[in-house]
């Protein structure tokens, strides 16, 4: 495991480091930083396994301490270092984010390398029933409550920054003729290709979602590099190359319909959404007319 700790104090920190010296057979690399900023800089670079935080630093104090490291690690595992007469505030740190607190003079090698690894292991339990409660298990995409949870933040993201927000409907054309001439098994293959075209497509820090049986919505924080005609673009080139190039029974299409809102005018997810389902569903009737 590699541990940062973050603690101002040598003489704690020296302590700690003989605690976990102590700890055999279990190889432990412990990274030392004595300032947050010093610390936050090494989570930026580095991959930890936990963190021991101590909340009384020269450049930081309290919880205002766990909340920056929690900005930059919010996966990580965190253990706050308390002073003898402060449990109440590592009580408080466990309410904002931590997952332990040690009480300093008061812990040896045995508690605190299980806080350690009973930290770990509920961070990963948390990590675990967050994921099963926000990702759609077919793709590994969001589902439709994760994409409510992210797209909102999205949507908070662009007003800071002053920037519009567009979102994109997506339905995939033919889904009910896949299942019923090929089955479901090929159906469900078509809903992971699209899923893997739509990660191809958009940006990591898009929130792309599976809403429904067959359908998929993007909210994307919009740029000269992510309007609606660049965006269209992109994905049907995607879409073509997939389908000159994949040996499958079928052909992937997707009926789309977009939803923007510029910075400064008054909008809802709901609302954005409910607008590219219009629009979605009247380019899938248009291909529908045109087959007849």
């Amino acid at each position: 495991m590699k541990i940062l700790l973050i603690e101002d104090n040598s003489a704690d920190a020296k302590l700690i480091g003989e605690m976990l010296k102590d700890i055999s057979p279990l190889p432990l690399d412990l990274v030392h930083a004595a300032r947050l900023s010093a610390g936050l800089q090494r989570i930026s670079g580095e991959r930890f396994d936990a963190l021991l935080v101590d909340l009384g630093l020269p450049d930081s104090k309290g919880i205002d301490t766990l909340k920056k490291v929690l900005v930059q690690a919010p996966e990580v595992p965190i253990i706050v270092l308390t002073g003898l007469a402060d449990e109440v505030t590592g009580i408080q740190a466990m309410h904002v984010g931590a997952q332990d607190y040690l009480v300093k003079g008061s812990v040896n090698s045995d508690l605190l390398i299980r806080s350690i690894r009973y930290a770990i292991e509920r961070k990963r339990l948390m990590t675990e029933l967050r994921n099963l409660s926000l990702l759609d298990d077919l793709t590994g995409l969001n589902n439709r409550r994760g994409f409510f949870a992210l797209a909102e933040q999205q949507m908070k993201l662009a007003k800071r920054e002053r920037r519009g927000l567009l979102v994109m409907l997506a339905d995939l054309d033919d889904m009910k003729k896949i299942n019923d001439t090929l089955g479901h098994e090929k159906g469900d293959l078509a809903l992971r290709d699209t899923a893997t075209i739509l990660k191809e497509t958009f940006r990591g820090s898009d929130v792309i979602s599976r809403i429904g049986g067959d359908e998929f919505a993007v909210c994307i924080a919009e740029d000269e590099k992510s309007g609606e005609d660049v965006v269209t673009n992109r994905l049907q080139k995607n879409l073509d190359e997939y389908n000159n190039s994949e040996r499958r029974s079928f052909t992937l299409s997707l009926s789309l319909g977009f939803a923007s809102c510029g910075y400064g005018s008054s909008c809802s997810i709901d609302e954005m959404l409910s607008k590219a389902d219009k629009l979605m569903y009247e380019q899938k009737r248009n291909k529908h007319d045109k087959r007849l």
